[in-house]
């Protein structure tokens, strides 16, 4: 059965920002933070050029807090910024505008930050040693407006029409299903919770090792399409019985309590219209074919 959106009727614009460095909030807090169990821990957050991590490695076990594969950019001002991560999508295409690599191209894979602040694109390790903070990338954005032909209850965020059109997917009693590599229990929701569900991430906990393992969740990837049960983020990210959500991990974990790794949302629905099913290996990496 064919499962087609509104392609034709979007409307591809530009929206653009700089390389973001890394930054720590002002003194005395800062620049220590506080893992889970209290400690005091110093480590590579967000932000940058990240030379040795990708879509496609480990979720877990960086020496590091939330980290974003490849590149973060963030727009000039709150408002411009606030339009790059509404309008860019995953699977967008960008490009490097100035600097030693101008000319290449890169995808969306993410979009992060505390509240929203930076979007993430993947450039090939080859392509990263030549950039430098500061650069300009244009994102040429298309898929907010989006929706999936009979499903008008499903909302779709920050999804391309390409990354739609690559997902393992099915209809099953007039439910549309995403084929994904596990899904992240209702309990396991953690930061990003009650925000706004228009760009961002939607973290899940990790504190709890144990729990991980048993819910599947320690093995995750970079890039591994994922869902979350009883998840409603229309609007925003909250519990709701019956409801699903539908995401791509973005960063990694992260020592602090609520902030084990990252999730993107593509798409939600409220009362049971979008469901999932088991589909190990599932990965942007594969899906949109991003090269190392």
């Amino acid at each position: 059965m064919s499962i087609s959106v509104n392609t034709n009727d979007l409307v591809s614009v530009s929206v653009g920002g700089s390389i973001a460095h890394p930054g720590f909030p002002g003194l005395p807090a800062e620049p220590y933070r506080l893992a889970a169990d209290g400690r005091p821990f110093l480590l590579p957050a967000w932000g940058g050029i990240v030379y040795n991590v990708s879509v496609g490695d480990s979720a877990f076990g960086w020496a590091a807090d939330c980290i974003h594969p490849g590149v973060s950019i963030r727009g000039g001002d709150d408002a411009k910024n606030r339009g790059l991560n509404i309008f860019a999508c995953l699977g967008n295409t960008a490009m490097v505008m100035t600097g030693r690599a101008q000319g290449a191209k890169g995808i969306v894979t993410g979009k992060s930050g505390r509240f929203s602040e930076q979007v993430i694109v993947h450039f090939p390790k080859s392509v990263r040693k030549d950039m430098s903070v500061g650069d300009q990338i244009v994102v040429r954005s298309k898929g907010t407006g989006m929706v999936v032909e009979g499903h008008p209850e499903i909302a779709l965020k920050g999804l391309s029409p390409e990354l739609f059109e690559a997902l393992p997917k099915r209809v099953t009693d007039g439910r549309l299903e995403i084929g994904v590599v596990a899904t992240i229990p209702a309990h396991l929701v953690g930061a990003g919770a009650g925000l706004t569900s228009e760009g961002g991430s939607l973290h899940m906990q990790s504190t709890d090792r144990e729990a991980i393992r048993e819910a599947g969740l320690d093995q995750l990837r970079l890039g591994d399409l994922v869902a979350f049960e009883n998840t409603d983020s229309r609007y925003n990210h909250g519990y709701l019985r019956g409801a699903m959500s539908i995401g791509v991990v973005g960063q990694t974990d992260g020592p602090r309590a609520g902030y084990g790794p990252g999730v993107t949302v593509i798409m939600t629905a409220a009362k049971g219209e979008l469901g999932c099913y088991s589909a190990p290996g599932t990965n942007i990496k594969t899906l949109l074919g991003l090269e190392d």
